[in-house]
């Protein structure tokens, strides 16, 4: 397929064909007359029609060139006009900083930084009528003009507690690594406004050399196999069919069944989950009687044919949402999109809104400062609260190498 420039708006890209996945109004607008009126204050200015992208030289690769591309797909596909995009790099927050101090005008946007030290450092500019939509993971750092625009496990797990009954007892696996440390550092507070109860907890080391005896006494396994082994000896004893009969059953299974909790949440990614969640079958944690629980970062292909995480629940987003970037993505570049990069894509619908809509840049204050006001998003309906993005996320379940919507 022969590739041809083509150009958009001062941004210049490559395109094998004319899209065929386009959707323009992915984003849009939820609101009361009343909730933004129009803003007549003597303060307010007009935004810069300039937003700079700031990357770190020493981020992932790959990352940084999907956000690029992605950003070049979403502005083509919502005919994102009049706009300058600038990309920025630097190796430090000496750099980063001159770069802000040489290229900010009252009403401007940046999309980055994307780490958390990085964001830290580009608060002190706050005070120069600025908006950092920043896509660092330590919520933290939101407030003044700091919007942080990521997926949080806090808003996963608010959303995947909710949906539970009232009866669920919960078991908490995580590894001993930044983002266990994490859940396990909210989790309480998320459960404490839930109906959900918190029975037991477990780590392992992030290499996985203790693993096994952390998933052995987050299942009590050496008690429920000495229990199995006394009910096996007292009917090995019997003579009546009905023991005998019970015995043979028994001859089964490696321990009984009677699990202190109704649910086990895993709180791992990657390869390390493929070999956890096999573990804990082998251990007797049945997922036919233990509904087994992920984060939103299961939200991945790889484990959808684990045979072990078959039937677990997740908060997300159904694929089918996004299948038209997923495509569109894979035609043009010639490689899967990451899963995180579809960030890039409803980020640019939301300043696409802003922009059609012509707000000022309080105007743009009001807006995000409103969690009344929802956009529809292709990772979910999004809403700003507290300057962190929230989603409405549904709840979905691994089948047969995909994952559902459960009604």
């Amino acid at each position: 397929m022969n590739k041809q420039s083509y150009k958009n708006d001062n941004i210049e890209r490559k395109q094998t064909s004319t899209p065929k996945f386009l959707d323009k109004n992915i984003i849009k607008e939820e609101l009361d007359s009343n909730i933004v009126s129009k803003s007549n204050t003597l303060d307010d200015i007009l935004l810069n029609r300039s937003i700079t992208f700031l990357f770190p030289t020493d981020e992932n690769k790959k990352i940084i060139n999907q956000f690029t591309n992605v950003l070049e797909l979403a502005v083509y596909n919502k005919n994102f006009n009049n706009i300058n995009f600038d990309f920025k790099y630097y190796n430090n927050n000496f750099e980063l900083e001159k770069i802000i101090s040489s290229s900010y005008t009252p009403g401007k946007i940046y999309i980055g930084p994307i780490k958390n030290d990085d964001t830290q450092s580009v608060k002190k500019f706050c005070d120069k009528k600025l908006i950092f939509f920043s896509f660092a993971s330590n919520q933290g750092l939101a407030g003044d003009c700091i919007y942080l625009f990521n997926f949080f496990p806090q808003n996963e797990l608010e959303e995947l507690f909710n949906f539970l009954d009232t009866e669920t007892k919960l078991a908490f696996l995580f590894p001993e690594n930044n983002y266990g440390f994490m859940i396990n550092s909210i989790i309480d507070d998320i459960l404490n406004k839930s109906e959900t109860i918190l029975v037991n907890r477990s780590s392992y080391k992030k290499d996985l050399s203790n693993v096994r005896e952390s998933i052995k006494e987050l299942g009590k396994y050496n008690l429920r196999k000495y229990e199995l082994e006394r009910q096996k000896k007292i009917l090995s004893t019997k003579t009546d069919l009905k023991s005998k009969e019970r015995y043979k059953k028994l001859q089964k299974f490696k321990t009984t069944s009677d699990y202190d909790f109704t649910h086990i949440l895993i709180a791992d990614y990657g390869l390390n989950l493929l070999k956890v969640a096999p573990l804990l079958t082998y251990y007797d944690i049945d997922p036919n009687l233990v509904q087994f629980l992920g984060t939103g970062v299961i939200d991945d292909e790889n484990f959808f044919t684990e045979p072990s995480l078959q039937g677990t629940i997740f908060p997300g987003i159904e694929k089918n949402k996004r299948i038209f970037l997923i495509k569109q993505y894979e035609e043009i570049y010639n490689e899967n999109i990451l899963r995180i990069s579809t960030l890039n894509y409803d980020l640019i619908g939301l300043l696409n809104f802003v922009f059609t809509k012509n707000y000022s840049f309080n105007e743009l204050i009001l807006t995000l400062n409103n969690s009344k006001i929802n956009f529809n998003g292709i990772d979910g309906k999004f809403y700003f609260k507290n300057n962190i993005v929230e989603r409405d996320l549904d709840i979905l379940k691994i089948s047969k190498g995909t994952a559902i919507k459960i009604d």
